[in-house]
């Protein structure tokens, strides 16, 4: 015998209210993240980031599917869950602090909530700073020392005003690392500065890197330009990882690297670059030319949106095909096409 079923009119409207109290019960609470980030929580990530710092690096899950970002076809870097405006920058409300040249000297202090007219220079140990937005016109917005580490970088803006700075009107660094400890540099909008991200070493994770501005610097010629920049000699381990990295810059006005990876000052050694948005310069990567060795290259996505070969001359250049160590994987074009570098000739 068929099962009855109540039509009822009260008692279908019971059971709907039953089952959406039960639903609401399984589902648990809601996990957004507030917009209150409380002041001990340089941990709290902004809406849409991939991890908070110190719980390791960010899964490859750069899609809506769960796949790799690079696996999948995409117009832009939101698209494919990579770094925006939306999900980089402060979280808070700032107060302006009009401080210009700073050198910091204390050693685990925290600068949060801050919308600093001026530069950081650190000379101290275990800085972090938070959910904080920087406009310089030096040489760098933030600069650690050698000799000094713990420098942590998170959810800030980190921005110049161009014609004001010190090279010819130009400003050079968002964030320089001048000794060989890591830095941690993570969900931050960064924008202007000619080579904004400079360092051997350090842990580059989840940043919005763009709107690079030429400019001839003093000595005459026009600066080359790089989101990312290693020039070698490295100690540590450099990682680059589910970054949106953006060179405009044309190849007549000084664009060399979205990232650049040169052995300027030794050799490169122990980089890693995974799961990147990348595009623009003259290539769009510079893999550490001859002597580099485990450098490893995986899932990322090399955009067309600057030039069809995502550089002005290429996708990449100066790849050691035979460096002990050295990966190259699973990196393909915004339209899904595979990658591989070319044969070293």
């Amino acid at each position: 015998m068929p099962r009855r079923i109540s039509r009822n009119p009260l008692a279908a409207l019971l059971l709907a209210v039953l089952l959406a109290v039960l639903g609401a019960a399984c589902s648990g609470p809601d996990r957004s993240v507030s917009s209150d980030c409380p002041d001990d929580a340089p941990t709290c990530p902004a809406s849409g980031s991939s991890a908070s710092p110190g719980t390791g690096p960010p899964t490859a899950a750069g899609s809506a599917s769960g796949a790799p970002a690079a696996e999948t076809a995409c117009a832009s870097p939101r698209d494919c869950g990579f770094p925006d405006a939306g999900t980089t920058g402060p979280r808070i409300a700032l107060t302006p602090h009009e401080t210009g040249y700073m050198a910091v000297r204390t050693d685990g202090l925290v600068i949060r909530g801050w919308d600093i007219t001026g530069s950081l220079d650190i000379y101290a140990n275990d800085v972090t700073v938070i959910d904080t937005k920087i406009t310089s016109d030096n040489w760098w917005g933030i600069n650690l020392r050698p000799g000094f580490s713990g420098l942590r970088v998170l959810h800030s803006t980190i921005t110049a005003v161009p014609g004001k700075g010190p090279d010819n009107g130009g400003v050079d660094y968002a964030v320089s690392n001048m000794g060989g400890s890591s830095i941690e540099v993570g969900w931050c909008d960064v924008s202007v500065f000619g080579d904004a991200l400079s360092m051997g070493q350090g842990d580059l994770h989840d940043n919005y890197v763009h709107d690079i501005v030429p400019f001839v610097n003093l000595g005459g010629e026009w600066q080359h330009t790089n989101a990312v920049i290693s020039g070698g000699g490295n100690t540590g381990h450099l990682i680059i990882r589910h970054n949106t990295l953006l060179n405009a810059t044309s190849v007549q006005q000084g664009a060399s690297g979205s990232i650049g990876l040169f052995a300027d000052n030794g050799v490169v050694r122990n980089v890693t670059v995974d799961n990147n948005w990348i595009a623009g310069g003259a290539y769009a990567l510079y893999g550490g030319s001859t002597g580099a060795t485990e450098i490893k290259v995986t899932d990322n996505v090399f955009s067309t949106q600057y030039h069809p070969s995502s550089g002005g001359y290429g996708v990449v250049a100066h790849w050691n095909h035979s460096g002990a160590g050295n990966v190259w994987r699973n990196n393909r074009m915004s339209d899904g096409r595979p990658i591989q570098p070319e044969p070293a000739s």
